[in-house]
């Protein structure tokens, strides 16, 4: 019988900090818990109560998920004296010294992602600690990992970027809005591991980038009692924060993480900002993506179908599809091997809560090859997502005919939707246009193949052509974004077969409606009968300031104005629809902060604005936000009148070291956001 006192036993158990770890970044984490990549070495330093003998028994047993078993994948053991089989993780002694034992261990390309408990086994003792926990995530670095990015100027924006963009407004007027991802932030990766455990994953398929990226989905919004983010359309946000007041990703996670209740509000670039951070923190490259006039096909035919009446205005109960001015989702990079070959690469993923897929409210991931060639039954939801960038959009007059409804087609645009599709490029702030990522030119004969490929798949015809017309040969309505406070004029241009003199009657009807399409209040209907003259002319609509200047108090979002204008020859009855939409431009400010600052001492920042619009705004208030200080500034102001300059003075501590993107944002009650930002080295 052995003598209880020479029994081998570990006294501790350190995760030894790792070179490669700095290279994977894994240590930017602000976590108490050790963080690896799968495929990369890692090294245990095991302190033992006598040195290690060869008759002394040592295995190390990774466990993870409930019930752990070897059968599962879900527990690993390991022996440090008695080689793996290659396929299976590795554990090999590395040193030995005295009491001291240093341990290499490398979990597989393909290991399930989360969190491990690690037991230290030698003979009937087994060391259990709840501090011996490690975070095991995707790696872009590893060859045989699916995620693999082979550039590495790609992998620093797509895994290791904490700031970034959004990209929001109208195709005409792209707007950059800052975005602070925060993947690195104190408990970010908690609640990420978190989330994972949360979901409707099995353990064993966390090993998939693939069905992870499609479970963060769907925890993304909240429904049945689960999921981070609660999405709110309404404009009214009282019992919560507005969406267009989230500046980054880190409140929310860290807010759920600490409630475990969703949070309160959001809408499409705020899950995807969210969607974006989670994925990066799992080690699954990401990037949002912005579509402009992103259809919603909820009838899934690949059209968009709007019905207006002869004033123009939407008749809400027939139009169901809708189109958005914008809609952002993310892009996850990661090879496909459920697919056919041809299929790797990015996949669109979206967060935003619009369509159940397989009963539940997620989308993705779609590989953009199968988008852009129109293979809308690859798996998952492409369909859906095809239709967000690349469907027909049909205009319905519904007329009233001797007591009967009369359905006409008076327009069909082929090249309306999904326009200007971007992203933030590699390594700088600039937009990047990725339209040719997602679908062949617009008008090209590749375009329209891939739509009648689409619609072949879909077992359907086209119903419905081009209506013909004898005169009209197209019409177009242009307007510049305005200066809030000002009138707005719409020139509604108009090309004939014929240079003849003829009237026209043009009728306008103008509506306040949120981004996504929502009708928010009726503005005016105008009214004109103009000749024209020549194979091109051109009409005015000129809407006041007055209609539209009160309505803004009423919503608490980035307001849009919608108008739809049908023109008709008079001699002929011959009728033409295009529609036109208006965001404002508004006044910028400058920002006065140093190129450097330092850990611990005080940073200002001078904001200095002069309002240039027409109106007095209310309750302005400066914010400054940057993932080097400790939490949000503000500085409230007031009332400024029209022409009045007014100077801010923001106050702030850094709290950690690097080159800092400091975002500063004036908010009123009729602008609801400027933005300006400035990149700050802080040092200790």
């Amino acid at each position: 019988m052995m003598d209880a006192s020479k029994e081998l036993k570990v006294l501790l158990v350190d995760f030894l900090k790792q070179e490669n770890a700095v290279s994977h970044h894994t240590w930017e984490f602000q976590t108490s818990n050790p963080v690896f990549r799968r495929g990369q070495v890692f090294h245990l330093r095991l302190v033992l109560n006598q040195p290690l003998q060869s008759y002394h028994e040592l295995k190390l047993e990774f466990s993870t998920g409930p019930n752990p078993s070897i059968a599962k994948h879900t527990l690993v053991v390991l022996d440090p004296r008695t080689p793996s089989d290659h396929h299976n993780w590795q554990a090999t002694l590395q040193n030995e010294s005295g009491k001291e034992v240093t341990v290499a261990v490398t979990s597989t390309p393909n290991a399930i992602l989360g969190k491990y408990q690690l037991h230290v086994k030698t003979g009937k003792h087994i060391l259990k600690s709840e501090e011996n926990i490690l975070y095991l995530l995707c790696n872009p670095w590893c060859k045989e990992d699916t995620v693999f990015m082979p550039d590495e100027d790609e992998r620093k924006e797509y895994i290791l970027n904490d700031t970034g963009c959004h990209y929001v407004g109208a195709a005409r007027s792209i707007k950059y809005k800052p975005w602070n991802f925060g993947q690195f932030e104190k408990n970010v990766l908690d609640c990420c591991i978190s989330l994972l455990t949360e979901s409707s994953l099995k353990p064993t398929d966390r090993r998939d980038p693939v069905l992870v990226c499609r479970a963060m989905s769907a925890m993304m919004s909240f429904e049945k009692g689960q999921g981070v983010l609660v999405g709110n359309w309404t404009g009214n946000y009282q019992d919560g924060t507005a969406p267009y007041k989230w500046t980054g990703s880190a409140p929310i996670l860290q807010q759920y993480y600490s409630t475990k209740q969703a949070v309160r509000f959001g809408q499409c670039w705020v899950f995807a900002g969210i969607l974006t951070t989670v994925l990066r923190a799992l080690g699954i490259p990401a990037r949002s993506v912005t579509a402009f006039d992103s259809a919603h096909d909820t009838e899934k035919n690949l059209t968009v179908d709007t019905y207006v009446n002869e004033n123009g205005e939407k008749i809400t109960n027939m139009s169901r599809d809708s189109v958005w001015n914008f809609h952002v989702w993310t892009d996850a990079w990661m090879k496909r091997p459920d697919l056919p070959k041809g299929y790797d690469g990015w996949q669109a993923v979206d967060a935003t809560p619009q369509e159940r897929s397989q009963g539940v409210f997620c989308c993705g991931p779609s590989p953009l090859t199968a988008i852009r060639k129109g293979d809308i039954f690859i798996v998952y939801d492409t369909r859906f997502v095809f239709s967000e960038v690349n469907g027909d959009r049909l205009i319905w007059l519904v007329k009233m005919v001797n007591g009967q409804e009369e359905l006409h087609v008076i327009s069909m645009e082929t090249t309306s939707i999904g326009k200007n599709i971007s992203t933030k490029a590699v390594g700088q702030d600039r937009r990047r246009d990725i339209t040719y990522e997602y679908k062949y030119p617009e008008g090209s004969p590749e375009e329209r193949q891939v739509m009648d490929h689409a619609f072949l798949l879909l077992s359907s015809e086209r119903e419905h052509r081009r209506p013909v017309k004898e005169n009209f040969l197209h019409m177009s309505v242009q307007s510049d974004d305005a200066l809030l406070g000002n009138p707005i004029n719409f020139t509604v241009i108009l090309k004939r077969k014929t240079a003849a003199l003829q009237n026209v009657n043009i009728s306008g009807s103008f509506e306040l409606q949120l981004y996504t399409g929502k009708k928010v209040a009726k503005l005016c209907d105008l009214n004109k009968t103009s000749q024209i003259q020549g194979q091109v002319s051109e009409v005015t609509l000129t809407l006041d300031s007055k209609t539209y200047i009160n309505s803004l108090a009423i919503l608490d979002d980035e307001p849009v104005i919608r108008g739809f204008i049908i023109a008709e020859i008079v001699e002929s009855k011959e009728i033409m629809a295009s529609e036109v939409f208006v965001s404002f431009q508004y006044p910028e400010f400058s920002v006065e902060l140093p190129n450097t600052g330092r850990v611990g001492q005080l940073l200002v920042c001078n904001c200095i604005f002069r309002n240039t619009l027409a109106i007095p705004l209310t309750d302005v208030k400066f914010s400054l936000e940057s993932l080097g200080i400790s939490s949000l500034q503000t500085s409230e102001h007031g009332t400024v009148q029209p022409g009045e300059t007014i100077q801010s003075q923001i106050k702030c501590i850094p709290i950690k070291t690097g080159p800092k993107k400091f975002i500063i944002k004036l908010s009123s009650k009729q602008v609801k956001e400027i933005n300006a930002q400035k990149i700050v080295l802080i040092t200790k």
